[in-house]
This record gives structure tokens, sequence and C-alpha cells, in this order.
């Protein structure tokens, strides 16, 4: 077989390199999703991550509709103009998320705040026709001292906050048999929480799982 001559092997280089660039030159750019700020003008990093993550721009829309609903109602605990202020605060604090766990980081934030103004204010929990943020709703679990407030995301996927005395943490729906699964850690290690119905289930790292009840009236 006969050598390319070296004018042919130059083109055939060309060639070869410029069809190797067109898939880059040609890729879409990632998807920006409706949020409650401007994503075109931000400078944010953290924004910038909402603005390209379904999860969490679902998440900050629908944060931004109980803020709303929180700031309208006259009874809310804290009032209005603290409620206002808290917010600012908490908007500084999200956008500190940063590194490798921004995302992380970024969703506990909304996950509690969340929680925070449907606790506060019974407009934000009773104004929900699209259900995307349920609860608190307070559990009871066999061994376990205390009521654990539970604030469900119903985001894809889902999200589960739950406090009880000065501690929370954030969980995140994984496939399940039977029920919805919720399943998260922290330094602490493992945490697991099941729900079917009216029955439901929670695990701390370490321990065993403990059975559920709803409080009465919640």
């Amino acid at each position: 077989m006969k050598m390319a001559t070296p004018l042919l092997a130059s083109l055939l280089a060309v060639a070869l390199c410029a069809t190797s660039n067109t898939p880059a030159s040609t890729r879409k750019p990632d998807p920006v999703f409706k949020t409650s700020f401007d994503c075109a003008k931000t400078r944010e990093s953290v924004e910038k991550l909402i603005c390209r993550d379904a999860q969490l721009a679902q998440m900050d829309m629908e944060l931004a509709r109980l803020y709303l609903l929180a700031l309208t109602d006259e009874h809310s605990v804290p009032p209005p103009d603290k409620v206002e202020i808290d917010q600012q605060f908490w908007i500084h604090a999200r956008n500190q998320c940063a590194g490798a766990q921004a995302r992380a980081c970024t969703l506990r934030s909304y996950a509690e705040r969340a929680h925070q103004l449907r606790q506060g204010s019974a407009i934000a929990r009773t104004k929900d026709p699209s259900r995307l943020t349920e609860g608190p709703v307070a559990y009871r679990c066999a061994g376990f001292n205390g009521v654990i407030a539970a604030t469900f995301f119903n985001a894809e996927p889902g999200i589960l906050y739950l406090k009880w005395a000065n501690a929370a943490v954030t969980l995140e729906q994984v496939p399940s048999y039977s029920g919805t699964q919720y399943k998260g850690k922290d330094l602490r290690g493992n945490y697991s929480f099941w729900l079917n119905g009216s029955e439901a289930s929670f695990q701390l790292p370490g321990a065993g799982e403990m059975r559920c009840t709803t409080e009465p009236g919640a």
C-alpha cells in the first residue's frame, strides 16, 4: 500500500481535528430553569447553580411563594416585618454555600427555610393548591424522647426536613418497593425515614428502626 504524501497527511490531520471538535462546538448549552430571581443577571455562584438545577429551581419558586404568603399573615410568628428581615439573612447565608458541598448545602438551606415559613404562618400552610410543600407534621416514635417535626418538599426527587430538640437533618427520597422512603447522612451517620399511609418509621445513626405515629391534631 502506498504511503500518504506529506500534504495529504496534513489534510487528513486537519479534517480529523475538525471532526473531533464538531460535537463540542455544536453542543447545546445547559437548560436554565425558572427561578424567583433573574438568572441572566445574577453573579452569585449559588444562584447560577440553582438556575441550572431542576430540583433546586423548583424549591426556589416554592420558597418564594411561601415567603410572600407569610408576609401577608398578620398573625405569623415571627411577624411579617421580622419575616422580611429573616429572609434577607437567609439569602445571605444560602449564598455562602460553596465548594464540593454547595448543592447539598443549598438544598438543606431551602428545606430548613420552608419548614420555618410553614411553621410560623397558617396562611403559608393552608393556601397551598399545588401541595409542593406539606407540614410540619408532628411524629412520636417508640423509644424516642420528644416530638419530631417533619416538613415535606414534594420536588423531584422529594425532600424531607426533620427537626427535633436541638437537632435537624435533611433527607432525600430514594426508590422504595413500598411507601415512600427518604435517606440522608451527616457527621453522626446515616438516617432513614419511611412513610406508607398512616405507618411511619425512623432510624437514627447506629440505632434500630423506630415505629412512629402522628400526633393527634397534627
